[in-house]
């Protein structure tokens, strides 16, 4: 049965043959959708939005996961109202350090080092427990009277030139303006709208899992090369940390069905003695890691957000950053059309966002992968080009302070959102 949010929704009162009118529906519940309704609905609190979250309801609480929030991004969520209820669980990243090694290497030489501000007082990034940003964008939804169905998920939709009519899965229909599709890198919403993607795997999967240790990790992340994918130790409040660990495929099954006491055993020969003792805090899981993006972004009166648009390899850290920009900028463009007193889910609208993000989405997908390429395998030849190419960097500031620009996400046309102005 479907379940809404605090407040009622018009939506749950409307028998299943009465389509029920909304101006903007998101298909999915995640942080990008979350936070795409939260933008659109305080940009333009006229506008009636609907989220529709195929999860169970409070599915988003039992998230163990962490994620890195870039400073353009901490600045959109200011402006949203959601980051002081975020901040006392957020933890910063102080300073960054990059090896590139061999898991048996009895010494794993530094080779880039990152300071941790942009600017005095703001750390390029923070990492942030999954179920902290979703409790703080569902209580902002709340508050903006945004109505969430939860427990129900489309079943489909049709196009029409002024309206797309929904179908629930639990027979009812909606009506709207505009449908945006924020489920995820396996998007059905995608599918149904007949959007194909470019995509392969790396043979890769992530393991994802938190941490105890003894001492304290000063807010400093750590990220080690090695040859068969990245591992990252990135900082949570408190002496914890999050891992991503990327191995090939059939290692990562086997590492994740391991007991916790075999699988702590690997983990210590990749995460080292330099904070003590470590411990697995709850369950350990793997997923495919591959290169996913959406021939295109938007159809008439339908658009892509998130992983639904695009899904990168975690090695730069940047999934839910992409997620985040895509949400503040079709936000933009969606709050500036309503202002002329134009049609939002035009196509002329829609291209707009379109064409904004494209190319970073490329520009950022073809990144990703070259670093894939380059840093996961044990060619000598390879790895002394890229060990040179790391130390020159370190020891040219102008350059460091551009790569650190770029992890912060401060590009050259930031909607309004991320460079902290109202929408």
């Amino acid at each position: 049965m479907a379940k809404t949010s605090r407040k009622s929704s018009p939506v749950a009162a409307e028998t299943p043959s009465a389509p029920v009118k909304t101006d903007v529906l998101i298909a999915g519940a995640g942080y990008v959708g979350m936070t795409t309704a939260v933008a659109i609905k305080t940009g333009a609190p006229q506008l009636d939005v609907t989220i529709i979250d195929a999860a169970p309801a409070g599915q988003w609480k039992k998230d163990p996961r962490a994620s890195a929030i870039a400073a353009a991004a901490t600045r959109m969520l200011g402006q949203l109202g959601c980051w002081e209820a975020i901040k006392p669980d957020a933890q910063p990243i102080n300073d960054m350090v990059i090896t590139d090694s061999r898991v048996s290497d009895p010494v794993r030489p530094v080779f880039l080092t990152f300071a941790g501000e942009v600017n005095p007082g703001e750390p390029f990034a923070h990492m942030v427990e999954n179920k902290v940003l979703n409790a703080s964008l569902h209580a902002k939804a709340a508050e903006l009277g945004i109505n969430v169905i939860e427990g129900v998920g489309v079943d489909g939709f049709i196009t029409e030139s002024n309206a797309v009519t929904v179908t629930l899965a639990d027979g009812r229909l909606l009506e709207t303006r505009l449908l945006v599709g924020a489920d995820g890198v396996r998007s059905r919403m995608r599918d149904q709208a007949g959007i194909k993607t470019v995509h392969w795997s790396y043979g890769q999967s992530g393991i994802v899992c938190n941490v105890s240790h003894e001492r304290p990790h000063e807010g400093r992340a750590i990220e080690h090369f090695f040859p068969a994918g990245p591992f990252a130790i990135l900082p949570l409040k408190g002496n914890r940390s999050s891992l991503v660990w990327a191995e090939r495929t059939e290692d990562a099954n086997r590492l994740v069905a391991q007991d916790d006491f075999v699988f702590e055993a690997e983990l210590e020969q990749r995460f080292g003695h330099h904070l003590g003792e470590i411990r697995i805090e709850g369950n350990k899981r793997a997923f495919p890691l591959g290169l996913t993006l959406a021939r295109e972004f938007v159809k008439p009166r339908f658009a892509l957000v998130g992983d639904a648009a695009h899904g990168i390899h975690p090695i730069a850290g940047q999934g839910l950053n992409l997620g985040f920009r895509d949400a503040a900028t079709l936000a933009q463009v969606i709050v500036d059309t309503e202002r002329l007193g134009l049609d939002i889910g035009s196509f002329a609208a829609l291209e707009q966002y379109q064409t904004w993000r494209r190319f970073d989405t490329v520009q950022m997908g073809v990144s990703t992968d070259v670093l894939t390429r380059l840093f996961s395998n044990d060619s000598l030849a390879l790895r002394t080009v890229r060990d040179i190419g790391l130390g020159l960097v370190d020891r040219l500031p102008m350059m460091k302070n551009y790569f650190i620009k770029q992890a912060a996400g401060f590009g050259k046309e930031n909607p309004r959102l991320l460079q902290g102005e109202a929408i």
